[in-house]
């Protein structure tokens, strides 16, 4: 008996160093940039606990617009599903470089600022990406449409040694006056996400992301890795330089089947506060190549203590969700609902949500249906808003 109580006593102060060890990991978690904000540094640990805790559901666009509507402050296509938001809100940017009053996904940017606002203000996490046009043929006369001439999936005539936008550029290239521009315009955009206090809200960013697919004028083969990681730096330092020392760092690849893949293009650890990876898929050979990327990009990201996000993925599935609850991550972000074109028409009929329910199955079969939203929301691996919000 006293044998059993003193090996009680010795397994609780191992447990007690443990966790102490565990806070103190936790508690002195900084990001990669030295002059980060508090905002910033908070923003930080406060990921680091959630990771620890669960994995947050994101939802691109989630507070912009649904299948059935566009912006109504307030309503949330998750929301109406479960009762409560996603932890993680997503925002899209591509095309604010045009200085246009809206994205390449007609969402505007003025209500994307009132949206961060009270998204942070009810104390969630924001997510950003940017689909930033081709800087070579997005000059070229003529119509440009989202997804076609000049968008960032224009890459027809783009590889690493002929017409290398990338190159193009960089500091002393043709075009690099071009990016200098883009960024200013996207740097003015983020001194306007303030508090209440005035100080700058801390996001994530996540540019120049999916690198290791060639559907991106800066993907694989469309430039070398090196130029890649040059972007990168340079528009790191850009930002960083004119203030915003509020933003982490997402890097981010498509599907990849090695570390050494994955690794292809990386700026450097202190250019990157978060390690995530985008895949889109289902069934057997997806769960079984997605459980191999995350093993290797969650050993990496532990080994160099960043935070582990799958950043894009879908469809959801019940086999998914338990594949991820046996890695650390931050979260799991699935794509926006966009509004349905013949929304207008599809209201005049009768049976007008069992139309809408039949399109979205047939059309939009990679996005998260109810249920599966549901049984995400009702198993405690997965937070959402309210889930969240009294964590600091």
């Amino acid at each position: 008996m006293i044998m059993k109580t003193a090996y009680s006593i010795i397994v609780l102060l191992l447990a007690s160093i443990c966790f102490s060890c565990t806070t103190k990991n936790v508690s002195s978690a900084l990001p990669s940039n030295p002059q980060a904000t508090p905002e910033a540094k908070q923003l930080f640990s406060r990921l680091w606990k959630l990771q620890k805790k669960g994995t947050m559901y994101g939802h691109q666009d989630d507070l912009m617009c649904g299948f059935t509507w566009w912006y109504q402050p307030g309503r949330s296509d998750t929301k109406d599903a479960v009762g409560d938001y996603p932890a993680v809100a997503g925002f899209e940017l591509g095309e604010i470089e045009r200085g246009g009053e809206r994205s390449l996904d007609s969402v505007s940017f003025a209500q994307i600022t009132e949206q961060v606002k009270l998204f942070h203000k009810k104390n969630g996490i924001i997510t950003v990406s940017w689909h930033v046009t081709n800087p070579i043929t997005s000059n070229y006369p003529g119509i440009k449409e989202p997804n076609g001439a000049g968008s960032a999936w224009d890459v027809k005539t783009i590889s690493a040694d002929s017409l290398n936008a990338v190159k193009s550029i960089l500091p002393g290239g043709e075009n690099h006056d071009e990016l200098d521009r883009r960024l200013t315009v996207l740097a003015d955009y983020f001194q306007t996400w303030k508090d209440d206090n005035g100080n700058l809200i801390p996001f994530i960013f996540r540019p120049y992301h999916e690198h290791s697919g060639s559907f991106f004028w800066w993907g694989d083969t469309r430039c070398t890795d090196e130029q890649y990681a040059e972007l990168w730096r340079y528009t790191v330092n850009f930002l960083r330089e004119k203030g915003l020392n509020n933003i982490l760092f997402a890097y981010n690849t498509d599907k990849v089947h090695s570390l050494e893949q994955y690794l292809r293009g990386y700026p450097g650890d202190e250019y990157i506060d978060m390690i995530s990876i985008d895949w889109y898929g289902s069934g057997p050979e997806f769960n079984e190549s997605i459980e191999k990327a995350l093993n290797f990009t969650g050993q990496y990201a532990k080994e160099k203590h960043k935070l582990h996000a799958l950043s894009e993925c879908g469809p959801i599935s019940s086999d998914l969700l338990q594949l991820i609850k046996k890695h650390d991550l931050s979260f799991l972000l699935t794509w926006r609902n966009r509004p349905l074109s013949n929304l207008s028409e599809l209201e005049k009929l009768p049976d007008f949500e069992e139309k809408v329910e039949q399109i979205i199955t047939e059309k939009y079969s990679y996005l998260p249906n109810k249920a599966i939203v549901k049984e995400m929301f009702d198993d405690p691996h997965y937070m959402f808003l309210k889930d969240i919000q009294e964590i600091k």
